[in-house]
């Protein structure tokens, strides 16, 4: 790329954003930038004229240069060794050459945009390249899904409803969970991905009530609801809208029509089967692997699934499902809510991370279903992997001998409490897993459980760190309670402390033996004392 004589005054680069496609959506700032350009620059696709231009038309300024950005491919085959993202940046590389020389020059350069310039549009990729050598500037367009939802005269979204906008390229089940998981969406990029997005709204529930919008805002626009849309006749330039008032029905309300004096068929054979029981389960600590089959049978089974939003975004949507998701901290309520759910007859199942017996949900429920309104609701719970038991499979066996377990979290118990325990348990020499280490507003507790340890442990005994075990960013590390960097430990990381007897091997892997050579001195204190 040429380099710019500090001599001259370079010209401005503007990305201009022209709307959806009627000329009379171009707002007024738009309209006069791109009549005071020298260079109107603007993409089109292979053996296509420009969709851009065509809409900014009568704007441009009879004496401007136009440069045509014309695609080398539309879609993902090509023959560029880089594949399709090497041939598409080698183009934009390509396209910012070209307009350099009108810049380097003095000239203003204006590209135009489609829709909004930094929404899915391809004009981003020359202003990320220009935005640190040129004056640059970019003028918001209405976008394509604004006009659409204009069109089908539907409200998007209301109030404290939330919206998702979706590329319609993202996998199947991806694409279903999050369309259960909203209230409005937009989906953008169909074309040859219709069929899979209209799979994905079926197995959301989200299909009826969701409209289909073909070049919105243009003479030839088309509108249909999803339901009817031939799946060959669908282009690139659509888009799915639905309406967030098409979102299901929340608990309470079906609930509440439940109540009214007469039901319906339906309501009728759930009442029959009242004794339904809630499940609880546990997902394990992440990798699908590791999700036992009885737990993937129940979810397959369920009609509804409860739980904190990362843990539910594991769950597979499928047509028939409900999903209710929740913040964290409001387990007690999370409970309540899923009972509510089961008294009604609904299959219901509880979601947590791990095993939902160890630091899980399955208490919480227990502790909700101590309300005598849910006397009548049976709690299955379902066992999954543990964090503790993946992190120790990675690290060898270190808790193959007697072991126990804490939190090192307060908020549900004193932290006076948590520092008996953590005595108790190095006095009676026995490993140790930490759970819930440190938080970003909870740094001291954990090098507080380290200076306890260190009353009754040697500053040799073995620790693993274990964060984000059985994830892409899995990493596992053993130093010793002395050498542990209290700063890098997160609510990503699972502790495991040794014992006296603890040991690493010559190939790294830690493990406790399953037998004790005579007594250890400090449990021997602690035995006579009892």
């Amino acid at each position: 790329m040429n380099t710019p004589d500090p001599e001259a005054r370079a010209g401005r680069f503007a990305v201009v954003g022209i709307g959806p496609g009627d000329p009379e959506l171009i707002t007024f700032k738009a309209a006069r930038v791109i009549g005071s350009a020298a260079v109107v620059a603007y993409h089109a696709g292979v053996r296509k004229q420009s969709h851009a231009r065509r809409i900014a038309a009568e704007l441009i300024p009879s004496g401007a240069v136009e440069e045509e950005l014309r695609y080398p491919v539309t879609t993902g085959t090509t023959d560029h060794p880089g594949g399709y993202a090497g041939a598409l940046a080698e183009f934009y590389a390509a396209c910012a050459e070209r307009l350099a020389v009108h810049l380097d020059a003095g000239r203003d350069v204006v590209l135009l945009a489609e829709g909004d310039p930094l929404f899915y549009g391809s004009s981003m990729y020359l202003h990320d390249r220009f935005s640190g050598r040129y004056r640059t500037e970019v003028v918001p367009g209405i976008p394509a899904f604004s006009a659409a939802t204009a069109a089908i005269g539907a409200p998007l979204v209301r109030q404290k409803d939330a919206l998702t906008v979706l590329p319609g390229t993202l996998p199947e089940a991806e694409l279903a969970r999050r369309l259960a998981d909203t209230d409005g969406a937009v989906i953008m990029k169909l074309g040859r991905t219709f069929p899979a997005v209209r799979s994905a709204l079926e197995q959301a529930g989200r299909l009826d009530g969701a409209w289909y919008v073909e070049r919105a805002s243009m003479p030839e626009q088309r509108l249909s609801p999803v339901a009817e849309v031939d799946p060959a006749s669908v282009p690139y330039f659509s888009l799915i809208v639905v309406p967030g008032d098409t979102a299901p029905a929340r608990a309470t309300d079906r609930l509440r029509t439940r109540a009214a004096p007469e039901l319906d068929p339906v309501d009728e054979v759930r009442a029959e089967r009242s004794s339904t029981p809630l499940l609880v389960v546990g997902l394990g600590p992440g990798p699908e692997a590791w999700l036992t089959p009885e737990v993937s049978a129940a979810l397959a089974e369920v009609e509804h699934v409860v739980g904190y939003a990362p843990y539910l975004a594991r769950v597979p949507q499928r047509t028939g499902l409900t999903r209710h998701a929740t913040g964290n901290t409001v387990e007690v309520d999370r409970a309540r809510h899923a009972l509510e759910l089961a008294a009604a007859g609904e299959r219901v199942a509880v979601v947590s991370g791990g095993d939902a017996g160890v630091f899980g949900m399955a208490a919480a429920v227990f502790e909700a279903a101590e309300d005598p309104a849910y006397a009548d609701v049976d709690i299955q719970v379902l066992p999954g992997v543990s964090a503790i038991q993946a992190v120790a499979a990675r690290a060898g066996a270190p808790i193959g001998a007697d072991f126990a377990v804490v939190s090192l979290s307060d908020r549900l118990k004193p932290w006076a409490i948590v520092e008996r325990r953590l005595r108790a348990i190095a006095e009676a020499d026995l490993v140790l897993g930490i759970y819930n280490p440190a938080s970003r507003s909870r740094r001291e507790q954990v090098a507080r459980a380290v200076e306890v340890l260190l009353e009754h442990r040697s500053p040799e005994t073995v620790v693993v760190v274990g964060r984000d075990v059985g994830r892409a960013e899995e990493s596992l590390t053993v130093t010793t309670l002395g050498a542990l960097d209290v700063d890098s430990i997160d609510m990503k990381c699972l502790l495991i402390v040794g014992a006296s007897a603890t040991r690493v091997t010559a190939r790294g892997a830690v493990w406790t033996p399953r037998f004790v050579e005579g007594r250890v001195e400090g449990a021997q204190r602690s035995l006579s004392a009892e």
